[in-house]
């Protein structure tokens, strides 16, 4: 299979080595600037962090998509408020498949400016974290997958055949599920707090009160209201219920922040990226922002919490 990874950066990368585990795909991977000459010249590095490993792959890259570029399929790997300016880009080429990869809370307007099929357009988010250093990326995960589907559908049979011959014979792990534009603002809905919180104690998330922590959970609880007021189906089972005050998922819940806040894990995967992607933070905000004006739901703990987010300049 003809594969673009369109953006290299932490997940772009990831899962450009990911797939050319499967030595049937010709992978190739849209860098630009000194990070591709590194790349072109030695390899993609990466430092698999708990794995103690590094990986080189030497793979083509490319630093534009031109519409007559046919692959089979195009994984976008941009951050999503970087997704506009690329957006005339992949709406030209003539690629059919098309995967949008990380916190997205438009999914379902990203499907209409497409243009495509429904059946065409898919929407995942990939289970890792990590850095992008002078020479090698640094990846954080523990066991490598993608949580994808259809916008608010399920794939075609067409489709998910295709992402299964994409990953034939590695390690990587699909999970399919029917709405993906719920389930990634349900997941945006524990994110943000969790930024928030890093924001006020200037990314040393271990430096976080009882009370900040329980806020965290408490500002996820309030999204997931706001959100079904919204008209957004959230799944309460995979989400309201967890962060509810009073229930044995909650108490799971405050147990995994405050194992989150204490550890490199949490470092790596939540501090690191609120520190670096403040823009992107930015971006989500203002997305729930524009979603709650359209509702009436208290958010006190959001609020508090959401002080400490940088200001646009």
């Amino acid at each position: 299979m003809r594969i673009l990874v369109y953006g290299a950066g932490v997940q772009g990368c990831q899962l450009a080595h990911s797939l050319a585990q499967n030595k049937k795909n010709v992978v190739t991977l849209l860098a630009r600037g000194e990070w591709k000459e590194v790349i072109d010249q030695k390899g993609l590095t990466i430092r698999h962090m708990l794995q103690r490993k590094t990986t080189v792959d030497r793979m083509q890259t490319t630093d534009v998509l031109a519409p007559e570029d046919v692959y089979d399929l195009v994984f976008v790997t941009v951050q999503a408020g970087q997704l506009a300016d690329v957006l005339p880009i992949l709406k030209a080429n003539r690629s059919q498949y098309f995967i949008f990869v990380g916190n997205d809370p438009y999914a379902q307007e990203m499907l209409q400016a497409m243009q495509r099929p429904v059946d065409k357009i898919a929407f995942g988010f990939q289970n890792n974290a990590g850095r992008r250093e002078h020479d090698r990326l640094v990846s954080v995960h523990m066991g490598m997958g993608m949580t994808v589907g259809g916008a608010t559908a399920p794939l075609s049979g067409a489709f998910r055949l295709r992402l299964q011959a994409a990953f034939e014979g590695t390690p990587y792990k699909l999970t399919y599920y029917s709405d993906m534009d719920e389930w990634l603002k349900s997941h945006i809905a524990f994110i943000l707090p969790c930024a928030y919180a890093c924001y006020a104690v200037d990314g040393e998330l271990s430096r976080t009160t009882v009370e900040q922590r329980r806020m965290i959970v408490d500002a996820a609880w309030e999204c997931c209201e706001m959100l079904k007021a919204a008209g957004v189906p959230v799944n309460d089972a995979e989400n309201t219920d967890r962060y509810r005050e009073g229930t044995k998922q909650r108490k799971k819940t405050e147990r995994m922040v405050y194992w989150m806040a204490q550890t490199v894990i949490g470092k790596w995967c939540i501090s690191d990226h609120a520190m670096r992607a403040v823009s992107e933070m930015q971006y989500l905000d203002e997305a729930f922002a524009a979603l709650r004006a359209t509702t009436l739901v208290e958010m006190t703990a959001w609020d508090e919490l959401r002080r400490s987010l940088p200001r646009k300049k």
